[in-house]
């Protein structure tokens, strides 16, 4: 007897699990784990976000909502862009999705065909991925180039080269998970015009905009974002989730920012998809973005800090590859003579009692790295770079 009564469309058989999730399992029941695999820190909502949500659902904000989202959480979305960024959005450019991965999924039925080519620059979570694959596209990835000093940089005509005729979208994490590359202005313009000039969808993935750490980067509020130099009409859409700044991984909450011709369409496919994100949901994101920023800097500063604390124990282990993370949450470094980043893993687990991502759940390019997210309270960090610090040193002596 077959697994299903019928067969599987060609891209769900070839979904497999992932190796984040195999390493998950892996960990369940384990006393005194230090799970640091997982995109997201140890702390809950805060709690005036779930008071905000709490009232709305006993006021009765159980109905159907507006399907791109409820006018006072577009109107504040875009005014928090425009506040970070000095950008002009209207909130006919913002729709509200149900996790930032449905909004990619909504992206995508957008603006790709069965058939085209979706060019990703990795390593890259590899939702993006299997979304694309879901998707029918032809899958083409641009590896980042690590530099000896551990950073990672993208080269402009390594991407031009990857483009071709078939090439509908391009696809750009920065801050990146999960190397913490943050691309500069100058790189983004150049990549806005190629984009233009091609006729490429430009989906950039800025979900990590708030954690930034690089020094040439001082001073700002967020990342640099394209929403800083695309005109309204191009064809630049920018993801988001409410998961990272303000906590609210479980929520499943997310917005694009895109035309607004595309984010009328948006508004007729949700209709088909999930119909609208949570209405009561929606009052308790509307309370993070006005009242979070308190929150999101303690929560930024101490990702700064723990980053730092990882760079400081980790980079001078030789055999280590490791670049201060200009941005995001992670670590990613390489691992000398690594030739299975999943057994290795395995192995940290074992001897450590410590979770880390193995480099290749975020693709081919990430062979020979592991990933460590460092969201936790501060403490927990310090505790799993006491026993991380000396296996590693021990190993690779």
């Amino acid at each position: 007897m077959t697994a299903f009564p019928g067969p599987l469309r060609p891209q769900a058989a070839e979904i497999g699990k992932s190796q984040i999730a195999e390493l998950w399992e892996m960990g369940f029941g384990r006393e005194g784990l230090i799970a640091l695999w997982v995109g997201e820190g140890d702390e809950p909502t805060p709690q005036f976000i779930g008071d905000a949500a709490y009232a709305a659902l006993r006021a009765g904000k159980t109905f159907y909502p507006p399907k791109s989202g409820i006018p006072e959480l577009r109107r504040a979305l875009a005014d928090y862009g425009n506040r970070l960024y000095g950008s002009n959005l209207s909130p006919g450019r913002i729709t509200v999705t149900s996790s930032g991965m449905a909004g990619l999924c909504l992206a995508l039925s957008a603006v790709l065909s069965p058939g085209e080519t979706m060019v990703v620059v990795d390593p890259i979570w590899p939702n993006i991925i299997a979304a694309g694959q879901m998707a029918g596209a032809n899958i083409r990835t641009l590896p980042l180039e690590q530099q000896a000093d551990g950073r990672f940089q993208l080269s402009l005509s390594a991407l031009e080269a990857a483009l071709d005729e078939s090439t509908r979208v391009l696809f750009i994490a920065s801050p990146g998970n999960p190397t913490g590359w943050v691309m500069d202005p100058e790189q983004q313009q150049a990549v806005l015009e190629i984009c233009r000039a091609r006729r490429i969808w430009l989906i950039a993935d800025e979900v990590y905009a708030r954690f930034v750490y690089a020094e040439r980067f001082a001073g700002r509020a967020a990342a640099p974002s394209l929403l800083e130099i695309a005109a309204a009409d191009d064809p630049v859409i920018v993801l988001n989730s409410f998961s990272k700044a303000w906590a609210m991984t479980g929520w499943r909450m997310g917005w694009l920012t895109s035309p607004k011709a595309l984010a009328d369409k948006f508004d007729s496919l949700i209709e088909f998809a999930t119909s609208g994100a949570p209405n009561f949901l929606q009052y308790g994101c509307l309370a993070a973005v006005q009242e979070g920023e308190p929150f999101v800097a303690r929560l930024t500063q101490r990702c700064r800090r723990n980053a730092a604390l990882v760079y400081e124990a980790l980079s001078p282990v030789p055999g280590i590859r490791l670049g201060a993370p200009e941005g995001g949450f992670y670590s990613f470094f390489s691992v000398e003579g690594m030739t299975s980043a999943l057994d290795f893993a395995k192995e940290v687990l074992a001897e450590t009692n410590v979770g880390l991502a193995p480099g290749t759940a975020f693709g081919a390019a990430g062979e020979g790295h592991l990933r460590l997210c460092f969201a936790s309270r501060t403490e927990v960090v310090e505790a799993a770079l006491d026993r991380l610090e000396p296996f590693f040193r021990k190993r690779l002596g």
